[in-house]
């Protein structure tokens, strides 16, 4: 998919803000610790990067949660297979 680089930015803060928020609320992180790793996961990538975005294809919520309970978690933790209702407020 190709983004306008304002688009990018849009969703990169999004996606960013919604990691950092699954961290804080289920993984027990602080907020500047939580922000850190969304910043990690979630690093700028230049516009002639040529896979810029693919961390796009799933959501802040399964990144964060392959994070805090391995890839495993939906089959482990099926309660948290599909979003919150308080994180799909987020997003």
């Amino acid at each position: 998919m190709t983004w306008t680089e304002a688009e990018y930015l849009d969703l990169l803060q999004a996606e960013r803000r919604a990691y950092a928020w699954v961290m804080r609320h289920h993984g027990g992180m602080s907020l500047p610790k939580s922000w850190a790793a969304a910043l990690d996961c979630y690093p700028y990538e230049p516009a002639d990067e040529p896979y810029r975005g693919l961390v796009f294809h799933d959501e802040a919520w399964h990144w964060a949660m392959s994070r805090i309970h391995g890839e495993r978690y939906p089959v482990e933790h099926p309660e948290l297979a599909d979003p919150s209702p308080e994180y799909r407020a987020l997003t």
